[in-house]
């Protein structure tokens, strides 16, 4: 038997996450020591899987399958494609800038509290979350991960409700209140999404007599699967309402504003740029793979979701007074952008949107770890009680506009790239919406620059004058991910590389071939008439 790489990869941050929780209460920094060993010995983990990857091998690599619980049709089965590979060296690589931005996040502000374990309740669950997520992310059997898509909610909602932002405005017990409202808002929100997949999940069961997604694409692409029409659409319309409840597309994005603005700055990190990418993830993997005439069928509307949701999210944040209810906005803007290229059914299109999940992932954690640094010297989220701070930290106002400049797609940073490629992919088969779709980064660039403005640059306020600059933890913190944001900006071909040979796979299961473009039809025409005279 082969080394089980993936099962160990996904293994690691949860054993971490036990003796995380394990800790003697005094022990708090030995807990965060830990907790950040097991995240970068999960990153080498990562690093091996996507070095042992093969981009022109088979579809899954490094497969892992055995039976669970036969009975059922269950079992355990992994396996990566190029688009795993890329999300899950994602979710390694910022778990460690996570732990790193909110050392001391959770630490109590009473001394009485020592007899508690907050702070080795923190770290483990962001380890928890760490492991289910990558599962999630190899999972190639479709109830294993139906499991884990709705077990990471757990963690999650314990992270949202127990470690709010200590920056909230009002009494202690108001805070909590918002607290627990953002977090039952989540938990609420994405169970209603995770019971409809179930009951999708049941009947695929149904349908196919199994669970594991290779047998049933392979079953698919050879004829002996026939699924009737409208089983197919009632099961694709299951399985796509959890994945939009989690991506999160418009109109089921309502929770992500109140649970990243009640959130820590590392734990709405962890939301946005890590949980969320599971739902556009699944949904180029089960929608697309599983029921792809379906997705053919429902391109039109999901289109129009997701330009209202680059065009709805870019307008609120630019009216937001809280930073992270503005970033929160962006995100919804930018989760339409992958929405778009994912269904835009085209190579560039995929690509663009697979390369979207990564760069938004790391732009959006450095944007929101030093808006977090910031509104912790502050202890304030309102725009309004920020200027000059350019003056006072030069150094942390310098990292915030360079992700800023990520946000908004500045060319020369990565996430240009990857918007490039969507808009491309989107014009190439529907022009009209990859128009549309240009007034995003027009407000893009308006909510982005009017946010430095306003906090970075004018006249000194008194309450910054003594503002520290970033300290060394906080700028180890972020400067790999500016680097990041430069390298793949100017050099993204070694993820290009690993994600278009499954794109390639992905465009073959539903059939699709990219249109040619309108200039080589014209010239084409043009060349047949002067042969015609």
């Amino acid at each position: 038997m082969s080394f089980p790489l993936l099962t160990v990869t996904a293994a690691v941050p949860a054993v971490g996450a036990i003796l995380t929780a394990a800790v003697p209460a005094a022990r708090r920094t030995a807990a965060k020591w830990l907790a950040l060993f097991f995240s970068l010995a999960t990153l080498a983990l990562a690093v091996l899987v996507a070095v042992r990857f093969e981009p022109g091998g088979d579809r899954y690599q490094l497969t892992e399958s055995h039976a669970w619980i036969p009975d059922f049709g269950l079992r355990y089965e992994l396996g990566v494609d190029g688009i795993g590979v890329a999300l899950i060296a994602l979710t390694a690589l910022l778990i460690p800038f996570v732990i790193g931005a909110g050392w001391n996040d959770a630490d109590p502000l009473e001394t009485h509290s020592s007899r508690w374990r907050p702070t080795q309740g923190f770290f483990a669950l962001i380890l928890l979350v760490e492991a289910m997520v990558i599962i999630s992310f190899e999972a190639t059997d479709v109830f294993l991960f139906y499991i884990f898509f709705e077990a990471m909610l757990i963690p999650m909602y314990f992270l949202i409700g127990g470690f709010g932002d200590r920056a909230h405005a009002g009494s202690d017990e108001n805070a909590a209140a918002q607290r627990s409202y953002a977090a039952v808002k989540f938990l609420l929100y994405n169970l209603a999404g995770g019971l409809i997949m179930l009951a999708a999940v049941i009947g695929l069961y149904v349908v196919a007599g199994n669970f594991s997604l290779q047998e049933i694409t392979a079953a698919r692409a050879a004829g002996t699967l026939d699924m009737a029409t409208n089983t197919e659409r009632w099961l694709f319309l299951g399985f796509f309402f959890a994945f939009a409840v989690k991506a999160p597309l418009w109109p089921l994005h309502t929770w992500l504003p109140n649970a990243m603005g009640e959130s820590t700055a590392p734990v709405a990190v962890l939301i946005t740029a890590v949980v969320d990418k599971v739902g556009t993830f699944a949904m180029l993997r089960f929608c697309l793979g599983l029921f792809p005439e379906a997705s053919k069928w429902a391109t039109p509307v999901i289109l129009v979701l997701a330009l209202i949701s680059i065009v709805y999210g870019a307008l609120v944040a630019v009216g937001q007074r809280d930073i992270k209810r503005l970033v929160a906005y962006a995100s919804i803007s930018h989760f339409g952008f992958i929405v778009l290229g994912i269904f835009a059914m085209t190579s560039q299109g995929q690509s663009g949107a697979t390369l979207y999940m990564v760069n938004h992932g790391i732009s959006t954690a450095a944007l929101m770890l030093v808006a977090g640094f910031l509104i912790s010297r502050r202890g304030s989220r309102l725009i309004a009680d920020y200027g000059g701070v350019q003056k006072v930290a030069p150094v942390l106002a310098g990292t915030f506009l360079i992700g800023g400049l990520a946000t908004l797609s500045l060319p020369g940073l990565a996430p240009f790239v990857s918007e490039f490629l969507v808009l491309v992919g989107t014009f190439a088969r529907y022009p009209v919406a990859g128009i549309i779709a240009t007034f995003g980064i027009v407000l893009a660039a308006l909510y982005t620059l009017v946010l430095y403005q306003r906090t970075m640059t004018g006249p000194l306020k008194e309450e910054v004058r003594t503002m520290p600059d970033l300290r060394l933890r906080e700028i180890l913190v972020v400067a790999p991910l500016i680097a990041l944001l430069i390298g793949l900006g100017v050099y993204p071909k070694p993820l290009t590389e690993i994600v278009n040979p499954a794109v390639e796979h992905t465009m073959s299961d539903v059939k699709q071939t990219d249109p040619k473009p309108e200039v080589g039809v014209v010239a084409e025409h043009a060349k047949n008439g002067e042969a015609a005279k």
